[in-house]
């Protein structure tokens, strides 16, 4: 991508301050529109939501060593469970990529000085951090004991804090839509003169994509749970039995938002990852347009699939066929990803450095997970696998394999221009390992317990004492991957204070973030307005010339045109 400054100066600037350091009072922090603060500032609430999830993934995986429980009581069980299915899925996957990198990343990317819509932007922050304290508030006064997905009549009949934590997701929920507005927005009308739809990076076309979902299927269930709410309070029969409602119809309306959801937390992924196999294979990514396509058949299939969550929830056979196979069919566009990206390491220049193994990681898990998920989206095979590990071990393959591991990439990748810092190459790649290994120790046993039949979300298993031995796999591979996600946190914050200075491009990367603006990027993120005049996807990989000249004969007219 090549772009054009106009009214460059011939006089040396002095440097200019950064984004960081232009004001170092908590209130500017607090109160700051720029969109670079809030992305570091959600990047700071979310390992926080991640690290009370993780403490209580813990307490599940060491309670499930002895086939008779050792820690916690059922009751307390069913709430610490609950606890983290909800942080991970509401207070974490969902927002981890768009509200910091996204945040951060977008508008660079594509020339701009801002977000559309600033402090819309910064009311979506407090928007998540007031619905995560709600959620939070109410697992310390009495939990939840139903779950992520809050099925009734359980949610309605529980005598725990759920209203309160319903209440706190529907916040959280409208702190995603605002986000989603405010790139959709940006993307539209923000853009830098000559920045065409077919020139914008991959990171791009995955947030738009990421963001059509989220409007359209965040307000469907923030109104299911906000019912489940009333039905609470107010005893109206809407989906309880007992009361005239249907539960069916709360599965229905759940599941045509959260499978869409899945794609809210794993195209974001698919567009870390095409920026940074494309960075470290030293070639644009092959078949530029395709990519970016099936990101935007993804979220359209997305929506049509979600009755394949209910196979055995009274639908029919006919329904079911139909949702088997367009589950099939929308494992296409995800394929097509893959193999994309496999071709563009084929014909470059593959550089392991750690965000390209966090990468490479990514590929790995995520075909492990899509293709399990073709298992559970065969109605046969469905019938035997529903409700049991087999499930748990194929979301977290998706999930935690997928959009973590390209998040710890895409930090990684993009460390040194948020905060003009280097971290430890040797701890880096040697984390990204760890991570793989205990990630699978962890993990892949649960396929097998679940192909034998260890239903999920049970205290016990004292009757089946024979799935001990892949409890303790999973368990001491929740150990390694623990350890594996620690010391991202103990080098990457040694790095802040003792890193070496980064340049502008530390790594020799193609795009408007890496090649004109300094690291970290000024508060306004550049010093003059961007005229684009190529893409990105249009260089040639033999010449390693830098994509942005100066023209110092450009003038305004030239960006008017």
């Amino acid at each position: 991508m090549s772009a054009t400054v106009v009214g460059q100066s011939s006089a040396k600037p002095s440097e200019p301050k950064n984004y960081l350091n232009a004001d170092h009072t908590l209130k500017s922090w607090l109160l700051s529109v720029d969109h670079k603060r809030i992305g570091v500032m959600y990047l700071i609430a979310v390992t926080f939501f991640f690290f009370i999830g993780s403490i209580a993934a813990a307490m599940i995986r060491y309670e499930l060593t002895s086939p008779k429980g050792i820690l916690l009581s059922s009751e307390v069980y069913n709430k610490t469970f609950s606890a983290h299915g909800i942080l991970m899925v509401f207070q974490f996957l969902v927002v981890v990529v768009p509200a910091v990198l996204g945040n951060f990343l977008i508008p660079i990317m594509i020339g701009a000085r801002d977000m559309a819509y600033p402090r819309l932007n910064l009311l979506s922050l407090y928007m998540f951090i007031t619905g995560g304290f709600l959620i939070l508030t109410s697992f310390v006064l009495g939990g939840v004991d139903a779950g992520w997905t809050f099925y009734v009549p359980l949610s309605t009949i529980s005598e725990t804090q759920i209203s309160l934590c319903l209440v706190g997701i529907f916040i959280t929920g409208f702190s995603s839509i605002f986000t989603a507005v405010n790139f959709i927005g940006t993307i539209h009308k923000m853009r830098a003169p000559g920045m065409t739809w077919y020139r914008l990076p991959l990171f791009i076309w995955s947030h738009y994509a990421t963001a059509i979902v989220v409007i359209l299927g965040t307000p469907v269930v923030a109104i299911t749970l906000f019912l489940v709410v009333v039905e609470r309070g107010f005893g109206f029969g809407i989906f309880s039995p007992e009361l005239g409602g249907d539960p069916v119809l709360f599965q229905h309306l759940f599941w045509f938002y959260s499978h869409p959801a899945v794609y809210i937390m794993i195209l974001p992924a698919f567009g870390i990852i095409s920026e940074i196999i494309s960075c470290f294979s030293r070639r644009p990514i092959f078949g530029y347009r395709f990519v970016a396509y099936s990101s935007l058949s993804i979220a359209f299939l997305g929506f049509l699939v979600w009755g394949h969550h209910m196979f055995l929830s009274s639908q029919s056979v006919l329904q079911g066929i139909i949702f088997s196979l367009i589950s099939f069919i929308l494992a296409v566009p995800s394929a097509v990803k893959v193999f994309n990206w496999t071709l563009t390491m084929v014909k470059g220049s593959v550089h392991f450095s750690t965000p390209m193994l966090y990468a490479l990681g990514f590929m790995g898990l995520f075909v492990i997970g899509g293709l399990t998920g073709l298992y559970l989206a065969s109605v046969d095979t469905d019938v035997h696998l529903t409700g049991t590990y087999f499930i748990v071990a194929h979301f977290h393959y998706v999930m935690v394999g997928g959009t973590i591991l390209a998040y710890l990439g895409g930090i990684h990748f993009w460390w040194p221009k948020m905060f003009g810092r280097t971290y430890s190459e040797f701890w880096g790649r040697l984390s990204a390992m760890i991570i793989f290994i205990g990630f699978n120790l962890t993990f892949f046993p649960q396929f097998m317990v679940g192909y034998l039949g260890m239903p999920r979300r049970y205290h016990y298993y004292y009757f089946a004492p024979e799935w001990q031995f892949y409890h303790l796999l999973s368990t001491a591979g929740s150990t390694v991957l623990g350890f594996g996600f620690l010391l991202p946190a103990l080098y990457l914050t040694y790095s802040l204070f003792k890193g070496k200075k980064a340049g502008p491009n530390p790594w020799n990367a193609k795009g408007l973030e890496w090649e004109y603006t300094s690291s970290p990027p000024i508060t306004e993120n550049f010093t003059q307005p961007i005229l684009v005049t190529d893409s990105v996807y249009d260089y040639n990989p033999a010449e390693d010339s830098k994509m942005y000249e100066v023209d110092e004969e450009a003038t305004v007219e030239d960006m008017n045109k």
